[in-house]
């Protein structure tokens, strides 16, 4: 699998749903043609942009200009920057800003952030006046190839992560791959470790072109573009298989995921542990607890550890430089996650690199033994 030369046309992605399905446009400069898009979407709708404090000080303006340049009215709600955000208190707010607007139900509401803008914003779409359209535009590489797509929208619960929400599709995506390069490099790490994901489910080929490829993936070179597509088309195909996780389907994207968000709940929902960081070691985690189980061989589990870890993240608690709880807290937040099914624990685990399964009921007491371990390691 190599990177195509980059060209100045947009990828186009499709999420086929049938009549509420979108496209996901891929490519550098797209914010200066928001207005133009909007516009042919919905002519004569207004726009509520929702961003956060340090988007809106960058990307704002920029939008808002591109918006007023195709004769769109509209309006902005700021929230504060950071998981924080995705709170009963900001979501409020959020809805109240909205309807002070005179946001209509064939209006518009424009998520310009990252991956906590994309779930507020979507979540108050899906509720104000019984649901508003929303168009997503991720600022984030982890929003681009993953929470932008799929309608799943949400705030955290102080029992764990997006334990509210609701599936909620938007009726596009633009993901403007220019507003990458002012990422912080620890950010787009973060994000990076979404795209591994989809190679490590079901892509074999993917996971080896990245290691071949991941610093033309960082640099921004013709191999973002290529990345982010191949990701959101591995994301939009299994959300078109099982949109609302009734099957098993969609559970595969969760790789790394139970781990992870219990992790990620220890720290605090806070920068001492950023969401991809937490699935880079949850994914590291779901690997090695494979190897252990006898499902792939040893050297699988170190080939996926090693390329996180060439990458920059972390890949196990103790490169975190945090004091853990024990494994049974741990295992509490674990016991949260959305694929428990009548209290039995189920995890995505690998038989191989491009070979990850769903394994429901999973011994909790073989999982707590093995975190005791992990979080153990100095």
């Amino acid at each position: 699998m190599t990177a195509p030369v980059r060209s100045g046309d947009p990828i186009i992605v499709n999420l086929p749903l049938g009549e509420r399905g979108y496209d996901i446009a891929i490519g550098r400069g797209l914010l200066a043609q928001l207005g133009k898009r909007v516009a042919a979407l919905r002519p004569g709708a207004a726009v509520a942009v929702v961003s956060d404090e340090n988007v809106a000080a960058r990307y704002l303006a920029q939008a808002e200009a591109a918006l007023t340049a195709a004769g769109i009215r509209s309006s902005r709600v700021i929230v504060p920057a950071g998981e924080a955000s995705k709170s009963w208190r900001v979501l409020e707010s959020v809805c109240e800003q909205l309807l002070a607007a005179k946001i209509e139900r064939g209006d518009l509401v424009l998520a310009l952030g990252g991956g906590v803008v994309g779930d507020l914003g979507g979540f108050a779409a899906a509720i104000v006046r019984r649901g508003l359209s929303v168009v997503q535009v991720p600022t984030t590489l982890l929003a681009q190839v993953d929470s932008s797509v799929g309608g799943k929208t949400g705030i955290n619960s102080v029992h764990g992560k997006n334990q509210i929400g609701a599936f909620y599709q938007p009726v596009l995506v633009i993901a403007d791959t220019a507003l990458l390069d002012t990422l912080p490099i620890r950010e787009f790490r973060a994000g990076y470790a979404e795209v591994v994901k989809y190679g490590l489910i079901s892509d074999a080929g993917f996971f080896a072109w990245l290691e071949a490829n991941w610093r033309d993936v960082l640099s921004g070179g013709p191999a973002r573009e290529h990345a982010i597509a191949t990701s959101c088309r591995a994301k939009a195909l299994t959300v078109a298989r099982d949109e609302r996780e009734t099957g098993t389907e969609r559970h595969l994207l969760n790789l790394g995921h139970t781990f992870g968000h219990a992790f990620e709940a220890a720290a605090g929902f806070s920068d001492r542990l950023l969401h991809g960081e937490a699935v880079a070691i949850g994914t590291a985690l779901a690997f090695a607890f494979s190897a252990r189980r006898g499902l792939l061989a040893p050297a699988e589990a170190e080939r996926v550890e090693r390329h996180l870890a060439t990458v920059g993240l972390p890949t196990k608690p103790s490169d975190v430089a945090f004091d853990w709880p024990g494994a049974d807290a741990l295992m509490a937040l674990m016991a949260q996650d959305k694929k428990v099914r009548r209290g039995k624990l189920t995890l995505i685990l690998a038989r191989g690199i491009g070979a990850s399964f769903v394994a429901p009921d999973v011994d909790p007491a073989e999982v707590r033994a093995f975190l005791a371990e992990q979080i153990a390691e100095r």
